[in-house]
């Protein structure tokens, strides 16, 4: 005779978490989320050593029990990137999820106005990060047959918008090389995953655009549409915890916008 319901059962946590761009913005509170549902680690990545110590501090207030710490890495240079995927592997003992997160350093701008010398350089800050750390980390995914991948784009690679030329072009880059890798891995049980945000308030990329008038005019506009809000990095981070969990297992390829409601698609 049956005494009642059993224990409800509890989703399991996220396992063991890279984030490349972890220190600041929608990386750092996605850090904090994950630490708060029970990753067994979590490395942060990023360029600056101080700003990584910091971060692992701020995700320790969050969660006292995480285990944290931070690899400098210069993502854009393929050696430097094997080496710290090596080192996150090492410590964490295998890799789970790895979510990227990387932004301009610098506000939009008409293509006409860029520099010559500009161009190659800002294409290669935003395409390569997420592009070399999921190819140096996928590997070990792929003969683990398990891993989610989350990279953090924006609504400029679906969404034509004068100023974002050059980040439109390199968005488009990192959600077009992140769903053909996703039918590449799925046969060994590897997701891949795209978040595409618009404006994204209280992050540094905000307070990159709002010191520009010409960004902060545009991007004014934009606000206004966003009639159920704008984005917040409490809600980026929802919604990557959401594709790098289990309630996502039969997602990959797609991309998720987090804008509020100024566009869709």
């Amino acid at each position: 005779m049956s005494s009642g319901p059993g224990p409800v059962p509890t989703e399991p946590g996220p396992g063991s978490v890279v984030l490349l761009g972890g220190s600041a913005g929608v990386g750092l509170e996605a850090a904090c989320q994950f630490a708060e549902r029970g990753a067994t680690g979590i490395v942060l990545m990023g360029r600056s050593a101080e700003r990584g110590a910091a971060a692992c501090d701020t995700v320790r207030r969050r969660a006292p029990e995480a285990d944290v710490s931070f690899v400098a890495v210069d993502a854009t240079d393929p050696v430097a990137v094997a080496e710290a995927a090596g080192q996150a592997e090492e410590r964490l003992g295998g890799v789970d999820v790895l979510v990227t997160s990387v932004g301009p350093s610098k506000p939009p701008r008409l293509l006409h106005t860029i520099p010559l010398d500009d161009v190659a350089p800002t294409l290669d800050g935003l395409i390569l990060p997420p592009l070399l750390m999921m190819q140096a980390l996928l590997p070990a995914m792929r003969e683990r047959r398990s891993g989610a991948i989350v990279n953090v784009a924006s609504d400029a690679a679906k969404t034509a918008t004068p100023g974002e030329t050059l980040i439109g072009a390199s968005m488009a880059a990192i959600l077009m090389y992140s769903r053909a890798a996703a039918l590449e891995v799925k046969r060994e049980g590897v997701r891949i995953n795209v978040v595409t945000p618009s404006l994204i308030a209280n992050t540094p990329g905000a307070d990159l655009i709002a010191a520009d008038p010409f960004s902060n005019r545009m991007f004014e506009k934009a606000a206004k549409l966003a009639h159920l809000g704008v984005a917040e990095p409490e809600d980026l981070a929802d919604a990557i915890l959401f594709l790098a969990g289990p309630a996502a297992k039969r997602i990959t390829g797609q991309a998720l916008s987090v804008n509020g409601g100024i566009s869709v698609g």
